[in-house]
């Protein structure tokens, strides 16, 4: 049955107040998010004057100030580099699961929403956008009342189609204009290659991947005569559910979540997987705490 709303929860977003989010020092210290550096021209704060040399267009002389003092001069101003963040969020079927207590995919948007929330204390740019199949790609832009309404549309969206990572990857990373951070989340239940296409082409960013599973997914808590059914496809498998069968599929599991680590190790990307009994903070904590290494 799919959900009529996600229920997003908000209330974790203060405990985060506590803490700086750091940026992997390899994005271009010209997106490297509020780091100040001093530059002629215009900017945001002026800290001075100094003389005009002849690298300095025209356009940047104080013309006051040479009335003054019959030299030339330019203003000196204090900048901040922005980094802009990408949050790419799996909306597939998949994500649907379980029917009661907390979806895979509203923990996901928790742990979207709690980034977003973070970059608007720096004013930095964020964009959270959702994948199937297709990509609906939102723009970056600031504040609050813009981490406002991608909440109201998280919670508003009905979940359908397959995941393909692969193709979400391909048009978005269109939509990338700059070294940026790049987050992505989803339980990653596709083939293993389309994975690895897809992390590699993002490779250039400060990349962090986010791997949300329920807690039965990891165990696998049946036995016996069962009935699976494929979210995505909505196809029906009768099997028996052996101990062995049990061994076989968590050991698959794992094998491809490895996999995933493996690959993130390679380009250079923070990889992690939450089950959904974590509190969302808890993850936060972990993830932060990784960074500041």
């Amino acid at each position: 049955m799919t959900r009529t709303k996600q229920k997003i929860e908000t209330d974790f977003f203060k405990q985060l107040d506590r803490f700086t989010f750091s940026v992997r020092k390899r994005v271009s210290a010209v997106y490297a998010g509020n780091r100040p550096s001093i530059r002629s021209g215009h900017g945001i704060d002026t800290i001075g004057f100094r003389e005009y040399d002849s690298s300095d267009a025209l356009k940047d002389i104080d013309w006051k100030a040479y009335a003054r003092t019959e030299k030339l001069y330019v203003r000196q101003f204090e900048e901040e580099k922005t980094l802009t963040t990408h949050i790419l969020l799996d909306a597939s079927k998949s994500m649907d699961y379980p029917e009661k207590g907390t979806s895979k995919f509203e923990y996901s948007a928790m742990l979207a929403a709690g980034f977003a929330y973070m970059v608007t204390r720096y004013n930095d740019r964020f964009a959270i956008s959702t994948f199937t199949d297709e990509i609906e790609i939102n723009k970056p832009s600031r504040g609050r009342k813009n981490l406002m309404r991608a909440i109201d549309r998280l919670s508003e969206l009905e979940l359908s189609g397959k995941t393909s990572i692969g193709e979400a990857v391909i048009k978005y990373s269109r939509e990338i204009k700059s070294m940026s951070l790049v987050i992505l989340i989803s339980d990653f239940m596709q083939e293993p290659e389309a994975i690895d296409t897809a992390l590699h082409r993002l490779s250039n960013h400060d990349l962090i991947v986010i791997q949300v599973l329920d807690p039965a997914e990891k165990v696998l808590p049946l036995k016996g005569n069962s009935k699976l059914i494929d979210l995505e496809t909505g196809e029906e498998i009768s099997t028996y559910i052996s101990d062995n069968f049990k061994e076989r599929y968590i050991k698959k599991l794992d094998d491809h979540s490895a996999r995933i680590k493996k690959t993130c190790v390679k380009v250079g990307a923070e990889f992690y997987t939450f089950t959904t009994d974590t509190p969302v903070f808890d993850a936060f904590y972990y993830t932060i705490r990784r960074r500041r290494r």
